[in-house]
This record gives C-alpha cells, structure tokens and sequence, in this order.
C-alpha cells in the first residue's frame, strides 16, 4: 500500500471538531453537515486537495498525514499548539469606544471585526472601551479530525486548481501541456507573480504559468 510523503498531493476528507465541546469548526462531507444541522446551501463540501508539508492545514494534521496510507480512514487529536495556537495574551487589547464609532460601528460582545487588516473578535464593551480579541477564534482550543485519505493527485491540473481553490475557495479550470498551466483565472496582474510563484515551487514539472479570462458561454442563438 502506497504511503504518503512530503510533497505530496492528496485528496482527503475531513471533520475537524472542538475537542471538549465536540463542536464542528470545519468538514468536507456534506452529509455529515445535513446530519449535524448545520449545512450550507452556499458551501462547498467537496474533497480538499493538500500539498503534505506546505502548511495548507493546521501543522500538526500536516505532519499527521506523512507515512500514511491512502483509503485509509484515521483519527487524530491535537493540542492547541499543533492546531491554531496557544492564546496569546499580547493579541487581547483594550481599544477606545471612539474607533469603532467612527467607522459607524456598534460594538457587541462576538461580534468579529477588522481593525487595520487584522481580524478579531469583540469580548467585552464598558465604560467606552472595547476589549478585542485578535487571536484565532480556536486559539487555545484542543481539536480533533476524522480524516478519510481518498487518493494520491498525479495530475498537475489538479494539483495547481487544488492549490487555488485553498487560496479563494473557488473552483478553477486549469490544464496543462509541455511544462505550461493555462489557468482560467481572470486574476489581476500584481497578483499573478505572486501566485505563480507559489504554484512554480510546489508543481516542480510546471515551467510557465498562464492566466486567462474564463470563456464566456455563448447565448442560445435560438432563444427568442
């Protein structure tokens, strides 16, 4: 049976709940969603394609996943450092009522805000101070996955689509042909180097990436 390396592609299915409360905080598998009630039309709960190694999940079910076999079925715990971090008590600020109020905001306690580019979430409000937390909302938290490892992916198309869908959560066509990935990506050009580099270091048989804007469906000529 073929088992996983660093630097791999796979496809895998995943549950990931809060371990002391069994709460789901992420998953693939959409009847498991229907079951626990908490479905999304709007989501996606299709596979997610990982590179093993390159930190597209927590580290700990990153290095979980080397030495394992494909279509096995595994479940692993993790501790708050190997998942999304101890809580750190410097990321806890106290900010003046005044900035929220300028930007036409009325502070509650959960509500999650953006404050200069960083993300937190608001635990109390008093006295006209807001105390944020910029911590991740699992910080601190133990967690456990049920992990399916459905297949090895060989195919640079996929690899690369896989490696944006991580980026945007979105689906993107992608083909390839003699060491060239055309991508069908309408993505602006300051981001495209960027991007490409990304995708260069990880597909190592990928040379020259190529961006273009989807086709657009052709109207129905015979539609009145």
């Amino acid at each position: 049976m073929k088992t996983i390396k660093k630097g791999d592609f796979v496809e895998i299915d995943f549950v990931g709940r809060v371990k002391d409360s069994g709460a789901i905080f992420d998953l693939t598998k959409r009847d498991v969603a229907e079951k626990e009630k908490i479905a999304n039309k709007s989501a996606d709960y299709s596979p997610r394609i990982v590179c093993v190694g390159n930190n597209d999940v927590v580290k700990g079910l990153d290095k979980y996943l080397e030495d394992k076999e494909i279509g096995k079925k595994y479940i692993v715990d993790l501790s708050a450092e190997d998942a999304f971090g101890k809580k750190n008590a410097k990321l806890i600020k106290m900010m003046p009522l005044s900035i929220f109020k300028k930007q036409k905001m009325n502070p509650f306690p959960g509500l999650q805000v953006n404050i200069d580019g960083m993300y937190g979430t608001i635990r109390t409000v008093s006295g006209g101070r807001v105390l944020v937390d910029f911590n991740h909302p699992l910080s601190g938290k133990e967690v456990n996955y049920e992990i399916e490892i459905k297949k090895i992916i060989n195919d640079d198309g996929e690899k690369i689509s896989g490696i944006i869908n991580g980026l945007i959560g979105k689906d993107i066509k992608c083909e390839v042909k003699n060491g060239v990935a055309n991508v069908e990506w309408d993505i602006p050009k300051e981001f495209q180097k960027t991007i490409s580099e990304r995708i260069l270091k990880l597909v190592k048989t990928v040379k020259k990436m190529e961006f273009k804007k989807p086709a657009e469906k052709k109207e129905n000529k015979n539609k009145k």
